[in-house]
């Protein structure tokens, strides 16, 4: 029997919006595309159950004609591209004619279309990619589309989305960078009829700041340099606003967004050593070259792109990052403005030239002893023998004074030498007897094996010594404050104990819409930690209350980096997202901290040792250093 067959163009289309469509996101990246190439000025868009449910895309775009209609949910249907040339010609989204019938095959469809020089526009409903119904209606001028019940056909696909406030975040990111391609176009976004975003037609600055805040679009450089190969605009962020977590960070060519870890890595480079190695800044570059350079057609998210010339550009992107940080003075800038020629001397017959001198003189010979050397002069008999003679003056090194050295030795009593740690002594290098004196100092820590826990010795403001069972221990303040707050506020998470500190004046912090929804979802986590707070329009919010170990002047950057944190944890099973909020809340509190008096000292170290793992940070950093007993009687040889 023949094995091959041809498949249905049902099958077909299910198999390829597996590659198109992989989850709501996608549907609003194709749909949003689709209504900026037809010459839209003005696009909506509304989700609910984070596009589960229903996804509505509504544009004032040319339109289509009711042949049109029918035909744009036909596989491989397109009016972008007629010749296998075009495909690098492009300057058009969605060319390939899959998108549409694709989201067909996967989902309930319906489609209200009208032309400008049409009285009357289309209907069309589609339903699992099988045609239903196709009617003349009365819409206004674009297209609107609804996309209802995604994967309802394929519950092995359906199962495998998010819960609907991660599939939002997915769903939002989307409409960013669209939003952040078009400046010229005025978006709106509603979350369950609920708006989100509002964006009219502004310039590249203000339409970053109606989507990620004004507070960052204040600290943004502008980048603009202009080659034969590629023409780079945009912003790239103040070192200051460097993050550990940066969502802000977008390539876009020819209008079209795009990813590059190899570009990425050029934009870090530049930044090198003016912002930490931990940390991030924010950018949006903007690359305009001509259309035959590039390839889109490599990934049906159209997201990877093949450039021509990847090396020479990522040499150009470097380098226009670094002059605009140049222009701040953070990073040296090579002076294009100075003259480069040079004074070259004419040369000329019978004009006696000279050498210039190096300064050095030739005759100097360094073993050739001089007249009077400090030891002649000290009466110094320098032995005989080959042996070359040294520079004068090394003698002096070696001078003792005869009348200290009596007395130390007619001395009968050990003498008492004050020993004062430096600030900046390493750990694990301490010493903590005085090997010339017979019994310990006062203030000395002893070693006890009687004693649990014994008394302090302060090294610096960041560690302190003392005795555990026979043991000497070093311990990290900073870091054993971290360890008892991420335990404590473990067991306030799994309580609702919150103990939260009042504050006087409230704290205004202005946030991105999307950080705003993310907020609102984990409302319940942050109370549980002792945050309080109200919700000032759709651009800030007024924080009330905190938690009591953290400090007022950084309550903006803990709640953004713990926006962030949400953010990226959300594939993660609950218990360990709350554990990584009370982490960077606990690293957050520790490093509010002042320095403390030795009687909290103590009572933090009796905390640590009452902790549940008492030796590492959350983050695996060692808070103690021991040295065992066996080990201090081994170094005195006893």
């Amino acid at each position: 029997m023949d094995k091959i067959r041809v498949l249905s163009d049902g099958v077909a289309n299910q198999i390829a919006a597996g590659e198109v469509v992989g989850r709501p996101a996608s549907v609003v990246k194709e749909l949003m595309e689709n209504a900026v190439d037809a010459g839209s000025n003005s696009i909506t868009v509304n989700f609910k159950e984070g596009g589960r449910s229903l996804i509505q895309v509504a544009d004032n775009g040319c339109g289509m004609s009711e042949t049109d209609a029918r035909l744009a949910f036909e596989r491989h249907a397109t009016s972008k591209i007629q010749t296998t040339e075009d495909l690098y010609r492009l300057s058009t989204f969605g060319f390939r004619g899959e998108a549409l019938p694709s989201i067909a095959s996967v989902s309930e469809i319906e489609l209200r279309t009208r032309p400008c020089d049409r009285e009357l526009g289309t209907r069309v409903v589609i339903q699992g990619g099988h045609f239903v119904e196709q009617a003349p209606v009365q819409t206004p001028q674009g297209t609107q589309i609804w996309v209802k019940n995604l994967f309802y056909n394929v519950p092995a696909r359906r199962k495998f989305l998010k819960e609907p406030h991660v599939e939002a975040r997915h769903l939002t990111a989307e409409f960013q960078r669209v939003a952040l391609c078009n400046p010229h176009i005025a978006f709106a976004l509603y979350n369950n009829d609920n708006p989100v975003y509002s964006l009219p037609k502004a310039n590249l600055r203000q339409r970053i700041a109606g989507v990620h805040g004004k507070p960052l679009a204040n600290h943004l450089l502008e980048v603009s340099v202009d080659t034969s190969i590629v023409r780079i605009e945009g912003f790239v962020g103040h070192p200051s606003v460097a993050r550990k977590t940066n969502k802000e960070q977008y390539f876009f060519v020819n209008g079209r967004y795009f990813r590059s870890p190899y570009f990425h890595k050029a934009v870090l480079k530049a930044y090198e050593k003016v912002i930490a190695p931990e940390t991030q800044p924010p950018y949006f570059l903007y690359l305009t070259l001509d259309p035959d350079r590039i390839d889109v057609n490599v990934h049906p998210s159209k997201t990877e792109i093949k450039f021509d010339d990847e090396q020479a550009m990522w040499q150009i992107l470097n380098a226009a990052v670094r002059e605009s940080l140049g222009k701040l003075g953070v990073v040296p800038l090579m002076d294009f403005e100075m003259d480069p020629s040079l004074d070259i001397p004419v040369y000329k017959e019978d004009t006696p030239y000279k050498i210039p001198g190096t300064g050095a003189n030739p005759d100097f010979n360094p073993f050739v002893e001089e007249r009077k050397t400090t030891a002649e002069a000290r009466n110094f008999t320098v032995p005989r023998g080959n042996s070359p003679k040294v520079q004068p003056g090394w003698q002096s090194l070696y001078e003792v004074d005869s009348s200290v050295m009596t007395d130390a030795l007619e001395t009968d009593a050990p003498r008492e030498t004050e020993w004062k740690p430096s600030e900046e002594l390493d750990s694990s290098l301490i010493e903590f007897i005085d090997e010339g004196a017979s019994e310990p100092r006062q203030g000395m820590l002893e070693i006890e094996a009687e004693r649990s826990l014994g008394g302090l010795l302060r090294i610096s403001d960041r560690w302190y010594a003392t005795s555990w069972e026979g043991n000497l221990v070093v311990v990290d303040v900073d870091r054993a404050r971290e360890r008892v707050l991420y335990e404590r506020y473990v067991q306030m998470l799994g309580n609702n104990a919150a103990v939260s500190q009042q504050l006087l004046f409230p704290e205004r912090i202005e946030l991105a819409a999307d950080d705003l929804e993310v907020l609102r979802t984990m409302e319940d986590e942050l109370q549980s930690l002792g945050f309080e707070w109200r919700f000032d329009g759709n651009e800030a919010v007024e924080v009330t209350g905190m938690a009591p170990e953290l400090s007022v002047g950084l309550l903006a950057e803990t709640l953004r980096e713990l926006i962030g944190r949400f953010r990226e944890d959300t594939a993660a099973p609950q218990q360990e997202r709350l554990q990584d909020l009370a982490a960077l809340l606990a690293r957050q509190g520790a490093s509010s901290h002042q320095t403390v008096s030795e009687a909290a000292v103590e009572t933090l170290l009796e905390e640590l040792f009452g902790c549940e793992n008492r030796n590492y940070t959350p983050q695996g950093q060692p808070i103690l250093v021991w040295i065992a007993g066996a080990e201090l009687a081994q170094r005195f040889k006893s």
